[in-house]
């Protein structure tokens, strides 16, 4: 706005100066025609005429003896002046007042205007002084008349008019009569008026002032008043008697009065003047004010004194917006010093001290606040004071005061025990909240205060408010240990519950983590227990109340995460093994929130070590559920039962192996549990954990369990009243049952433990003829090569191990029986699998060559639910030369197995890169999709294999932007799945397709950055980011980088 306006100004002031330049160009125009004229008449034009020579003279003539007959006496010397020139030049220079002078007397005349005057009589030569010289020079021409000289001096003073001389020279042009230099300035002056101040006015006379002030401003008063000139003022209360009180109560563009101007200038004298004249003292301004209200706020106390002196001022006005008395305002001044003064002649003016403003607070609520203790001492002083008075959210000054103590002011003089002196109420209740005013103190956190107050409302201490909490309650919540001790002392009871949640201040320490509360009530009651004679009032705290859920405050503290608190807790007595609501101990709850500190902690206490849960649960078997291991290992030392079984009927040994948490069975082991464990079994039979193990197929317990001394070839046997099927009566070992169900791993350890390779089953069949039987290749490699092994055990049908591999086609007999029966090698195993997918499985190349050169059929699918075609074999298990072997003997490039996958599908999951590029080079389709529309390019970022994204780049056409089912391309699923190698993976991919759309969403809507930064993949994140992914992404469910948690 101040630019503005300034802007304004020097548009304004460039015209003036424009309409200047016009006329001096009209002046121009004129003298040029004069002068043209003249030449022209002159038939003679040279320079040697007779006027020529007069004037050369004339100006030859300045300070010369020479024809002189008159000296002019100036200041410092005397100057040789000619009559005849001086009468030329102005007509008060006339023969009747030279004819018997012989000397002119200028001595008063400023010798430098002295001499300018007579230069320029002789020369018509000026030489330009300063602005107040040629002003004086001016003034002096004008009184000889010097009409020329006055026209030269204003054309200079226009162009030397600035802000600090306009009005000087406006007085000055119109007193000598100078229209141009004053039209000047008038424009000047109302261009710059709000710039000019009273002392540019100080020389100008009071009606010419008055008369400027009409010309140029819409409320003459208002400026008279502003700059100070009670001249002016008086001339302008005459000119107006006829409606003098609207003129001295209206208001300018700032909405201020003529009375409010005087008074801001300390101007008594005009003030005065006003109000004599009809000046409302109290009048209001557009927000309901008065001039006192206002003089007040801004601490303006010389016109609060002087409105007040008035007797027509009335102090008991209200301000319209906050209902304030003046008396409200001067308490809450912060010049305490001169505040007094005024509030005493408020006072006097029988201002009721007890008014209320908009918020409620009155004089005495606002001075405290305002720490106005001079006013506050005044108030109360006064028979009428009600100390007592509530405002509207119903705090009493002593509410204020009390805070004051808070803050420091606690001394005899103290605004609380001032306001206690004179009769405040000590317990005022709150309507909203029904709390006390020690409560409300507490939830301020004024701990200090509130001790000082819990003494005066002793036998109010255990109020309660509408929640029913006590001050106790918030004492104990706001970890105020010596308010709790006061409170305490002074009657408390500490085992009153609240209203809904039922909760003692004791569970109000807990869950708002106050420590220091907690110690403060536990030695209260070491005291109260000490104490031969307590106090009636006094009574024990309750470290074992329950709350409306069951909880303790000791099991409000493990559950709120406090578990600090709970050594603090037992040291009041706390129960270690009482029951929550959900009926959990302690050690339950520990163990299941994963603290193992306080699970340890509570067992170096004495916490019930057998203690069942509702669904018969002990300690041991959460510990294990939650792998607790320290906590484990504390339990067996301290003689757990460990086969006692859980709500499944698993004993503790398998319940830790079947979690995959071998070091717990480890700490099992070391303290002897039973690694046999015999129990219920299929349909009821008796089984050992191995068996169990066996026949889930549970190859890492099983052998933990060898390892760990389990018996190695009992058979399962039946229930204590025959239960059982097959299972317990087939006599299986589990050597039997690790050739039955594959379990390599499994068998390979039963061997080294030395479990009896020769022993039978039911049917007489040793575990070789169920590896024959079954296909285990690598099982019946591996039973061969045990030493003990008995070749010439035949089963009940009579078939030797060796009878039976060609019954079964094995493929270890495969060139005697082709020798015998050509069609051997097309006969599938159990597993759906002939002896070529036997071959390709193993990358057996000498096998699988053997197989094609009697020309099986290279099509043949594995008859399983995948029919995988022999290629896909050789692609993920095989090597380059078994891919371009089967090509060549007829495998079809692009068959499919069930889940519509193509060899180059199976070879990019294996990692197989040469065989990728075996299929490349044949013409394999490198944009098949599988039944989830994920191609190879799809699999292989998935798989993180490197080599393989290599070749598909480098030497396919593959579309890497394709999109599968869950609507992500190759790069989503890289940033979902993607290894320790994604980052490579990644770089690469930008690397060779720099315009990869690394910003599309999947169907779920996240980017590949969200992806890989939901699974904790910061390398690819980095590599993503320094792609300019964008890192604002969100999905459907609103998850970007920056809240995901």
């Amino acid at each position: 706005a101040g630019s503005a306006a300034e802007v304004t100004k020097l548009q304004q002031h460039l015209l003036l100066l424009k309409q200047e330049f016009s006329k001096l160009q009209s002046k121009y125009r004129d003298i040029e025609i004069k002068y043209n004229n003249v030449v022209a008449s002159d038939t003679n034009n040279t320079e040697d005429t007779f006027a020529s020579r007069l004037l050369k003279i004339i100006s030859n003539l300045y300070d010369s003896e020479a024809y002189s007959d008159i000296k002019i006496k100036i200041k410092d010397k005397e100057i040789n002046a000619h009559k005849i020139i001086l009468s030329a030049r102005s007509n008060i220079w006339n023969e009747s007042v030279l004819n018997y002078k012989k000397e002119l007397d200028w001595s008063e005349i400023d010798s430098e205007v002295a001499n300018a005057i007579v230069l320029w009589m002789y020369t018509n030569k000026l030489n330009l002084l300063s602005s107040t010289a040629t002003l004086n020079l001016m003034k002096k021409a004008h009184e000889f008349q010097l009409h020329s000289l006055v026209s030269m001096c204003e054309q200079f003073l226009i162009s030397a008019v600035d802000i600090r001389c306009c009005v000087k020279f406006y007085s000055v042009a119109e007193e000598i009569e100078a229209p141009n230099l004053r039209e000047y300035c008038s424009e000047f002056i109302s261009i710059h008026w709000d710039d000019l101040d009273s002392s540019d006015f100080e020389h100008m006379s009071g009606p010419l002032m008055y008369k400027m002030l009409k010309d140029k401003t819409i409320l003459p008063l208002h400026s008279a008043v502003r700059l100070q000139r009670e001249d002016v003022v008086f001339l302008c209360l005459v000119d107006n008697s006829s409606n003098i009180s609207k003129i001295v109560n209206s208001r300018d563009l700032n909405d201020e009065l003529p009375l409010e101007l005087a008074l801001r200038s300390r101007n008594e004298s005009i003030a005065t003047t006003l109000v004599q004249h009809n000046a409302d003292v109290n009048i209001l301004d557009g927000n309901g004010e008065t001039l006192l209200h206002k003089a007040i706020k801004k601490e303006d106390f010389f016109s609060a004194q002087f409105l007040l002196e008035q007797a027509n001022c009335d102090a008991t006005l209200l301000t319209r917006n906050g209902n304030d008395s003046a008396l409200h305002l001067i308490a809450g001044t912060a010049d305490v010093e001169n505040s007094v003064n005024i509030a005493q002649r408020l006072i006097n003016k029988n201002i009721n001290i007890n008014s209320q403003n908009s918020h409620g607070f009155t004089s005495l609520h606002i001075a405290i606040q305002a720490d106005n203790k001079p006013i506050f001492h005044i108030l109360l002083q006064q028979g009428k004071i009600n100390v007592n008075i509530e405002t509207n959210k119903g705090d009493t000054p002593l509410y204020y005061a009390l805070l004051k103590y808070e803050s420091g002011d606690d001394e005899d003089d103290s605004y609380a025990k001032q306001l206690l002196k004179h009769g405040a109420q000590t317990n005022p209740i709150y309507s909203g909240s029904n709390a006390s005013l020690l409560q409300i103190l507490i939830l301020e956190k004024a701990q200090k205060a509130a001790v000082f107050l819990a003494e005066k409302v002793s036998e109010h201490i255990n109020h309660v408010n509408s929640k029913g909490e006590t001050a106790l309650h918030l004492a104990c919540s706001a970890n105020f240990d010596g308010l709790v001790c006061s409170l305490t002392k002074l009657g408390a009871n500490p085992n009153l519950l609240t209203n809904e949640e039922r909760q003692s201040p004791l569970h109000y320490a807990v869950k708002n983590n106050a420590e220091r509360s907690i110690v403060a009530l536990n030695d209260y009651n070491i005291e109260l227990e000490k104490s031969k004679n307590p106090p009636d009032a006094q009574i024990i705290c309750n470290f074992n109340q329950r709350d409306i859920e069951g909880e303790t405050p000791i099991s409000l503290a493990l559950n709120e995460g406090f578990s600090h608190l709970i050594p603090t807790l037992i040291k009041g007595k706390a129960d270690i093994n009482i029951r929550n609501g959900k009926d959990f101990t302690l050690l339950h709850q520990a163990i299941i929130k994963q603290n193992s500190s306080m699970a340890l902690f509570l067992l170096n206490h004495g916490a019930d070590i057998n203690a069942v849960t509702t669904d018969y649960e002990t300690p041991l078997q959460l510990a294990i559920h939650c792998r607790l291991r320290e906590v484990v290992d504390a339990l067996c030392t301290r003689g757990v039962d460990m086969s006692s079984p859980d709500r499944l009927g698993s004993c503790a040994l398998w319940t830790a192996l079947d979690s995959g948490q071998e070091d717990i069975a480890s700490i099992l082991v070391k303290h002897g549990a039973d690694t046999d464990c015999w129990g219920s079994g299929p349909e009821g039979c008796r089984q050992t954990l191995l068996h169990r193990a066996i026949d889930e197929n549970k190859e890492s317990e099983a052998i933990f369990l060898i390892h760990a001394g389990c018996d190695l070839n009992t058979p399962r046997i039946q229930g204590p009243n025959g239960e059982g099927g097959d299972e317990a009566k087939d006599k299986r070992s589990p050597l039997h049952l690790c050739c039955q169900w594959g379990l390599e791993p499994v068998v390979r350890t039963l061997v080294e433990h030395r479990a009896n390779v020769n022993i039978r089953d039911a049917e007489n069949k040793t575990p070789l003829h169920i590896a024959i039987e079954n296909q285990q290749e690598e099982i019946i490699a591996l039973l061969l090569s045990v030493p003990e092994i008995d070749l010439s055990l035949r089963d009940k049908a009579g078939l030797s191990p060796f009878a039976t591999a060609l019954t079964f086609r094995n493929n270890k007999a495969a060139q005697a029986i082709l020798d015998k029966f050509p069609s051997a090698a097309e006969q599938f195993d159990s597993k759906g699998q002939n002896f070529l997918h036997i071959a390709l499985k193993k990358g057996d190349i000498e096998s699988a060559l053997f197989l094609l050169t009697v020309q099986v059929d290279v099509n043949s699918r594995v008859q399983d639910p995948m029919l995988t075609p022999p290629i896909h074999l050789a692609a993920k298990h095989g090597n380059e030369t078994l891919v371009r072997s089967l090509i060549l003997a007829g495998a079809r490039v692009d068959d499919r197995d069930a889940q519509r996958r193509t060899a180059l599908h199976a070879a990019a999951e294996a990692g197989n890169h040469s065989a990728v590029l075996a299929l490349i080079q044949n013409n394999a389709d490198c944009d098949a999709t599988d039944v989830e529309n994920d191609n190879a390019f799809h699999i292989a970022m998935r798989e993180g294999h490197l080599n393989v994204v290599k070749v598909l780049l480098t030497e396919s056409y593959i579309d890497v932007e394709a999109v599968n089912l869950k609507g992500r391309n190759p790069l989503h699923e890289l940033s979902k799945y993607g290894k320790d190698n994604a980052a490579t993976i990644c770089a690469l991919l930008l690397e060779c397709i720099p315009t990869y759309p690394i910003n599309n969403p999947d169907i779920l809507g996240n980017s590949p950055l969200l992806l890989a930064y939901i699974n904790g993949n910061g390398s690819l994140c980095r590599v993503l980011v320094k792609a300019n992914a964008c890192l604002s992404s969100e999905n459907s469910e609103r998850i970007t980088i920056f809240n995901y948690q």
